[in-house]
C-alpha cells in the first residue's frame, strides 16, 4: 500500500490486515509516523524511482493499493509542480515498478470523482461520463490513471475507483467539514472568537463516511479475481448536500453561537455548483450502499475534533 498513513490509509490498512489475517502487508512511505503496526515498511519516496523500483522488486506483491496523494484541491491550486511529481510522476514510477517486477498482480488505483468536472453540470456522473478535469489535482488523477492503464500489461489486473466527497475521523482542516468541527471545538473551547471562517456556502456535494468508503474498497478488493483487466467504478451517495445546510447541523449541535464570516482565501475559483456521483455499477456489482448517515458523518466530525483538541489543551 501506498499513502497507509494518510488520512484513508489510517482507516484501510487495519481494515485490511482484519479481512486478510493469514496475509503479509508492506507500505512504501517516506512519512515516519502513523504506519499501521505489523506491516513491513519500505521507506521511499515516491517520486524516486529507484527506490520505488526496489521495494517493488524486494516485496513482489500480490495486490497493490495505491492510495498516496497530494489531495487538496485547494493546496493543488498553488503547489502545482509537487501535485503533479506526487500524483503523476508517482504513478509513473510505481506502474513502471509493477511492470518489471510484479505483472501477474492486482493493482487498485484510488483516483478521485473530481476528474468528472464540468460535466457535473450535466446531472450525476456515471462511469460513461466523459471526464473534464477544471482543476491542478484532478489533472493530475487524470493523468494517474491514463499511466497505469498505458504502462501496466493487460496481465495485471488493474482497477480503479472514484470515489466522491469523503470525510470522517482523521481527515485534516484543508478540507471544508473538518475545517467546520475543528473550529467549533476550538470556539467551544474558548480558543476563537466566535466567528467560524468559512468559503462558498452555496456549492452541493456529494459526502460519505470514510467508513463507508473503506467498506466499498474491501467488497471490490474481495471480488477482484471476477473482475476483468480493466474495471472503473464510482463511489458516491447519489444525495447533493448543499455545503450550508452541513454547516447548519453544526451549528444546531454547538455548544455555543457562533457568526459565519466569508474568507475570500477559502473560496475556490472555477467552482461546479452541484457534484454528484452515479454509483449503480458498485451497487449491481457488488451489493454496497452506504450505512452511515449524514447525521452521523456531521456528529462524528466533532466529536473527533473536540476530542483532538481537548486533549491538545494545555494541562493545568
Amino acid at each position: 500500500m501506498t499513502g497507509a498513513s494518510g488520512f484513508v490509509g489510517g482507516w484501510l490498512a487495519p481494515a485490511l490486515r482484519a479481512a486478510y489475517p493469514e496475509a503479509a502487508f508492506a507500505t512504501i512511505t517516506h512519512g515516519s509516523t502513523g504506519i499501521a503496526p505489523a506491516w513491513t515498511t519500505f521507506r521511499a519516496d515516491l517520486t524516486d524511482a529507484e527506490a520505488v523500483a526496489d521495494a517493488v522488486r524486494v516485496w513482489r506483491p500480490d495486490l497493490v493499493v495505491h492510495l498516496a496523494a497530494q489531495s487538496s484541491v485547494g493546496q493543488a491550486s498553488y503547489l502545482g509542480e509537487t501535485t503533479w511529481r506526487i500524483n503523476a510522476v508517482g504513478a509513473l514510477n510505481l506502474a513502471a515498478a509493477i511492470a518489471r517486477s510484479a505483472p501477474d498482480a492486482t493493482v487498485f488505483n484510488v483516483s478521485t470523482g473530481e476528474l468528472y468536472g464540468s460535466s457535473f453540470l450535466d446531472g450525476p456522473a456515471s462511469e460513461a461520463t466523459p471526464i473534464s478535469p477544471r482543476n491542478v489535482y484532478a489533472r493530475s488523477k487524470a493523468a494517474a490513471e491514463a499511466i497505469f492503464d498505458d504502462v501496466l500489461p493487460r496481465e495485471t489486473r488493474l482497477i480503479t475507483v472514484r470515489p466522491l466527497n469523503h470525510t470522517g475521523a482523521g481527515q485534516d482542516e484543508r478540507f471544508v467539514l473538518p475545517s467546520f468541527a475543528a473550529q467549533i471545538a476550538r470556539i467551544e473551547a474558548g480558543l476563537l472568537p466566535p466567528k467560524l471562517q468559512v468559503g462558498d456556502l452555496s456549492a452541493e456535494r456529494d459526502f460519505l463516511d470514510v467508513s463507508d468508503v473503506v467498506d466499498a474498497y474491501l467488497l471490490i478488493i474481495a471480488g477482484a479475481g471476477a473482475l476483468p483487466s480493466r474495471s472503473l467504478f464510482n463511489i458516491a451517495s447519489g444525495k447533493p448536500r448543499r455545503i450550508r445546510d452541513l454547516l447548519d447541523m453544526m451549528a444546531r449541535a454547538s455548544i455555543r453561537p457562533f457568526e459565519v464570516e466569508v474568507d475570500l482565501s477559502r473560496v475556490r475559483r472555477a467552482e461546479i455548483p452541484r457534484a454528484v456521483g452515479d454509483a449503480t455499477l458498485l451497487r449491481r456489482s457488488f451489493g454496497w450502499s452506504p450505512k452511515h448517515s449524514v447525521n452521523d458523518l456531521v456528529a462524528g466530525l466533532l466529536v473527533y475534533w473536540r476530542t483532538k483538541v481537548s486533549d491538545d489543551l494545555p494541562s493545568s
